[in-house]
């Protein structure tokens, strides 16, 4: 049987290790409950519960300040471990299946009765836990009393770390999530914490858990696999009051607002600069203590405390403003911005179209034309790294990805420019290729030329009509594109410019597609390609709360010892472009214990042939004790052809050096328009 031991973590907290919560099937999910300390008798607590594949035993307290933070304030914090994962009983298959929020379901309502819990429940976390706290909300579970998810997505195809506007995701997934699962879920239990199911619950790991990388591969279009999960579908099924945080440079822009305006229950919205990380550790900030804010929010629902949050405007998103575009920067330039209701009062819509000579306008041109430009499959370095997770990757200036592009500009703007929403490029577009992605980005130039990323957006032309059915182009056919660029709040200053730049790819962020092309835009009268700009008046209509600033300190990455490698290569004799990533990190998990972390990832495609493009990367996860290290090691390689992705992903498990455990899986996939 599991341990349930308890000890003290901090000031007035006590952490109480594996307790077993049944779930309907007999499975046991394993949770760590961080309580208050000074526990009266028969006193109880409101709980907030955090449900995770991320394995509970080997969490960085350092990192998660609100597991210390709520216990000091009267909560209990419950960190659950999904099923298959950490010290959980069971197999892990695939991520955000029907079981898994079932069992969230079982969780809560478990919670609930235990008798140290008053009966209200709350969900929380940050990116898999945030999707899992709508999830389980859309269950409806009685005790559910909130949710308050973070960097979280409403929509697994549009907007998760897999597909992009019907554009397979490259980087993102061998490099980091998909990736790292392959290794993390083959570590075992900790033996202290596990007792003598320790064997039992690692074996079952390690047996029955498969890569999820190949499901998703094998899910190249929308449909019922991706619609299970996408609370998009479904908003009217939650019933709880949300708390919604994310981030305009987070990898999931475009949910926060769009569930806000779906959802039909109390609600509240918070966006900031931020990339995908929690709002006191955010690059870039300003970072704030956004624990405070979320007691504010538990105090109202769950005590009946007259905090005040609810009197406060409910969307509060901070305005960026233009700076120069340093990839490493730790801050943005902006403002805080108040709306009382969505779409904000006064708010128009600006249309820009596409002239001749690279022109931005707002009148259409009389006299029609077209823009030709090639297909280079390299542009995209300059836009960033999609944030989901690794913490560096900030867009730097784009005038190298623009000299590839086509590239449309305004005058200098006569007075300052606040757009909040979702811009919209509208192209006439024809290719010479059946199977070509476009990607649009919107920018800020400044008055010296330098070119600031606002948002970008894209979509495989192949699914112009569809992201279920997709459909080639004919060569040569001209075809009109309605292209969604990320929600964003941005202000053009005076005398700054408005960019639209086309292109066809987004590398590394998404695979090449793998036909080379000359694609022509279309512009004028007859064919009025446009750019659409979400316009708000210059002041919100609500007053902005005051938020603490955050207590933690962050520095760049730059600055770091053991710095992070975010490397662009090209080789000259053959033109091949590489990207070369590099990423570790080690914590302590325990007076005996630390993790190791180490990921490496190559990228390379050949701009000539865009088919010729492959990926490898390989996940390290170690932990260490004084006379025992487990390692888990899994190496991933994907080679596209013109027709398939070939993937290969190998497993090995050492202890103290020697194999344990081995497996490899290896499918070759067609390339279903993508």
């Amino acid at each position: 049987m599991s341990q349930m031991i308890s000890a003290s973590v901090g000031d007035g907290v006590t952490r109480i290790k594996n307790v077993r919560i049944p779930t309907r099937e007999g499975v046991h999910l394993a949770a760590d409950l961080y309580m208050p300390q000074d526990q009266g008798d028969g006193e109880r607590f409101p709980v907030v519960m955090e449900y995770s594949p991320y394995r509970k035993d080997d969490v960085n307290l350092d990192s998660r300040r609100f597991y210390l933070t709520l216990p000091q304030q009267g909560y209990v914090v419950a960190r659950v471990d999904v099923r298959g994962t950490g010290a959980s009983e069971g197999a892990s298959s695939d991520e955000y299946t029907r079981q898994e929020q079932q069992d969230g379901y079982d969780a809560v309502e478990w919670l609930a009765q235990e008798p140290w819990c008053d009966g209200h429940v709350n969900m929380m976390g940050i990116s898999y836990s945030g999707f899992t706290a709508l999830q389980v909300a859309a269950l409806a579970p009685p005790h559910l009393t909130s949710i308050i998810p973070i960097d979280f997505t409403d929509d697994r195809y549009t907007d998760d770390c897999h597909y992009r506007g019907g554009l397979l995701r490259m980087y993102y997934d061998i490099a980091h999530y998909g990736g790292q699962m392959v290794a993390r879920n083959a570590l075992p239990p900790h033996p202290e914490w596990s007792g003598s199911d320790w064997t039992r619950l690692w074996e079952k790991h390690l047996h029955e858990s498969v890569p999820y990388l190949l499901r998703w591969y094998r899910h190249q279009a929308d449909g019922p696999y991706w619609r299970q999960g996408s609370v998009r579908d479904t908003p009217h099924l939650i019933r709880c009051p949300a708390f919604l945080i994310g981030g305009w440079r987070d990898g999931y822009p475009n949910p926060p607002l769009r569930l806000y305006q779906a959802l039909d229950v109390p609600r509240k919205v918070l966006v900031g600069p931020w990339n995908h990380a929690l709002p006191d550790a955010a690059i870039p900030g300003p970072r704030i203590d956004y624990v405070r804010e979320v007691v504010r929010w538990l105090d109202h629902w769950c005590k009946g405390v007259d905090t005040g949050i609810m009197d406060e405007p409910p969307i509060v998103v901070y305005m960026q403003h233009y700076q120069p575009p340093v990839v490493d920067r730790l801050d943005t330039l902006g403002s805080w911005r108040a709306e009382r209701e969505w779409p904000p009062p006064g708010a128009t819509e600006k249309v820009l179209y596409l002239g001749r000579d690279g022109a931005l306008a707002e009148d259409v041109a009389s006299q029609d034309g077209a823009d030709t430009f090639e297909y280079d499959p390299t542009v995209g370095v300059a836009g960033g790294l999609w944030s989901g997770g690794i913490p560096f990757g900030l867009p730097g200036d784009q005038r190298p990805d623009e000299a590839l592009s086509l590239v449309y500009t305004t005058p200098p703007l006569e007075q300052d420019l606040c757009i909040l929403g979702w811009p919209r490029a509208l192209l006439h577009i024809s290719s010479s290729a059946s199977v070509i992605g476009f990607a649009v980005s919107l920018s800020d130039v400044a008055p010296d030329g330098v070119s600031h990323l606002v948002a970008k957006g894209m979509l495989n032309a192949t699914r112009r009509e569809s992201l279920r059915d997709p459909k080639p182009l004919v060569p040569g056919e001209v075809y009109v594109l309605e292209i969604p660029i990320d929600c964003s709040g941005w202000v053009f200053g005076k005398g700054h410019r408005v960019r639209l730049s086309i292109a066809s790819a987004d590398w590394p962020n998404v695979w090449p597609t793998p036909q080379p092309a000359e694609n022509r835009v279309y512009r004028g009268a007859h064919r009025p390609s446009r750019l659409v700009l979400p316009v708000v008046p210059a002041l919100g209509s609500g007053t902005t709360p005051e938020f603490r600033p955050s207590p933690k300190s962050v520095s760049r990455h730059s600055d770091a010892i053991d710095r992070p490698v975010w490397h662009v290569g090209r080789d000259q004799l053959s033109g091949r472009t590489t990207v070369d990533l590099q990423f570790d990190a080690e914590w302590r998990v325990s007076d005996t214990a630390v993790i190791e972390r180490q990921s490496s990832s190559t990228f390379e495609v050949n701009p000539a042939q865009p088919s010729d493009a492959g990926a490898r990367a390989r996940h390290v996860f170690r932990l260490v004790r004084p006379l025992h290290e487990t390692e888990a090691c899994a190496d991933l390689a994907v080679q596209a052809t013109a027709t398939e992705f070939h993937i290969t992903i190998e497993l090995a498990v050492r202890v103290n050096g020697a194999v344990h455990f081995a497996k490899c899986w290896a499918e070759s996939l067609p390339r279903h328009l993508l």
